[in-house]
């Protein structure tokens, strides 16, 4: 089940939202949405629930034992398990093929044939924390296994995140209050993110697909960039979009989540960029990796290393593909040169800092979104000039570029800026917006709601980019 579904929209969540309304205690409320979260979840995935539930229940009793006796070998064990499972089901397939790749002739191995869990990387990786911060005495030990499965399998962020970190919220779950502040700002917030989701979304979704489809012969200099740009507007809109909605959902039911985009396209580096974008990731590698290794605390030499080791897990854990793991390196190698002010970006001219940025960025997608690096490496030879010059190129590139696409291009490119944000602010301090901000950020998010309805309704496409992971 999807956020951008009737079956939410129209069904699940109101029948939730109600029933954890009317609920007298958190006792119950926890219930509701434990219930409801299992629910969500088999409604995609039932064949994987019992998968969630033993993932659960194993963190759970690593809890409970990583402050005994043997702390070290509990840990050990939870980090072993975890990761365990996320490569028997992301990456078995693609280690199998690999190997079958180089080994001589006569000798292979299995393939197995696993379908991927939904959220598996999110769950997964949240589980993970939650036994690591015990250890640490970040956290107390969850008692109550419905409480940690609350934790884990929560709905708004089940299934893309944003990986919450459980003492962000471990006074939440056994202690909150839900408001009309909180659920007035979680309405607007899961309006903003619906409408990001599904009307610019979804509309530079149709665009990339339709140039990364065509073939090579057809791809020159503008259906390429037409496609990078479109990609690198669907990639943000759809996962910030969803955080909006998560987040949003969050204060529905009283809980606080942190930002995950912080927009990321405004950065004058890439290492600005990744304190941007995806933040919860990167503060969980951060946290759970990076500074485990060393973090910038042994020389250069080693923070660099520490760096690069950090994006290769980074391309790892998005997926099963070369793409992922080059683009992950990719990442690593420029932030490896900034380091080493090897890139111009501290001569103090902002401008050429974001285009470098923004250059960069885009190309690193266009690796992320290609089948293959064969794709990806004509994709980009031919955004700088170098691939087909067929007329009939730009013409379909042309042809693709209607003019719902172009206004949702060019709506998209302006809200991936904080200009509307500074608009409002500017517009809340002034005279008028003392009394008509809140009705009029009402009114917006009522009426983005009710066209991402229509769309909804009135188109079948609706991909979720992050499911994949």
């Amino acid at each position: 089940m999807v956020f951008s579904s009737v079956v939410f929209l129209c069904i699940f969540f109101p029948i939730v939202f109600l029933l954890h309304t009317v609920l007298p205690n958190g006792a119950l409320r926890n219930g509701i949405l434990v219930i409801a979260s299992i629910l969500f979840y088999a409604f995609g995935e039932p064949i994987y629930v019992t998968l969630l539930l033993i993932s659960a229940l194993a963190n759970y009793l690593f809890g409970l034992f990583v402050t005994g006796k043997h702390p070290k070998a509990v840990l050990s064990l939870a980090v072993i398990l975890n990761i365990g499972m996320l490569l028997v089901f992301k990456y078995a397939g693609f280690f199998a093929v690999t190997l079958n790749r180089i080994l001589p002739g006569g000798l292979s191995v299995p393939v197995p044939k696993l379908a991927l869990p939904i959220g598996i990387s999110f769950y997964t990786f949240q589980a993970l924390s939650y036994v690591v911060d015990v250890y640490r005495g970040h956290a107390e030990k969850q008692k109550s296994f419905f409480r940690l499965l609350l934790y884990i399998s929560f709905f708004p962020q089940l299934i893309a995140g944003p990986i919450v970190k459980y003492h962000d919220i471990a006074t939440e779950i056994t202690d909150r209050k839900v408001t009309v502040d909180g659920v007035y700002s979680g309405i607007i917030r899961f309006s903003v993110g619906l409408g990001k989701k599904v009307l610019i979304a979804n509309a530079m979704a149709v665009l990339a697909d339709a140039v990364f489809a065509l073939p090579k012969s057809y791809i020159g200099l503008l259906a390429a960039w037409v496609g990078a740009i479109a990609y690198v507007l669907q990639i943000y809109f759809d996962f910030s979009g969803y955080s909006d909605m998560a987040i949003g959902l969050g204060l529905m039911f009283g809980f606080h989540f942190h930002e995950n985009f912080n927009y990321p396209y405004i950065s004058g580096s890439i290492t600005e960029f990744w304190r941007r974008w995806h933040i919860s990731l990167s503060s969980w590698f951060r946290d759970y990796l990076y500074i485990p290794l060393g973090g910038n605390r042994k020389g250069k030499a080693r923070t660099i290393w520490n760096k690069f080791v950090v994006f290769f897990c980074t391309g790892f854990w998005h997926g099963a593909n070369w793409t992922f793991l080059i683009w992950g390196l990719y990442h690593g190698v420029l932030e490896m040169f900034e380091e080493k002010r090897w890139i111009p970006i501290h001569w103090g001219i902002k401008v050429l800092n974001h285009i470098y940025t923004l250059l960069a960025v885009t190309v690193g997608f266009v690796i992320f979104r290609a089948d293959d690096m064969s794709q990806a490496w004509y994709m980009i030879k031919s955004m700088f000039g170098f691939g087909a010059s067929n007329g009939f190129g730009y013409v379909k590139a042309v042809s693709m570029l209607s003019p719902y696409i172009l206004v949702m291009m060019i709506l998209g490119i302006v809200a991936s800026t904080p200009v509307w944000k500074l608009l409002s602010a500017k517009f809340a301090a002034s005279r008028c917006g003392k009394y008509m901000h809140e009705p009029v950020a009402m009114a917006f998010s009522i009426a983005v709601l009710v066209l991402a309805l229509m769309a909804i309704a009135s188109d079948s496409y609706n991909p979720f980019i992050y499911f994949r992971f």
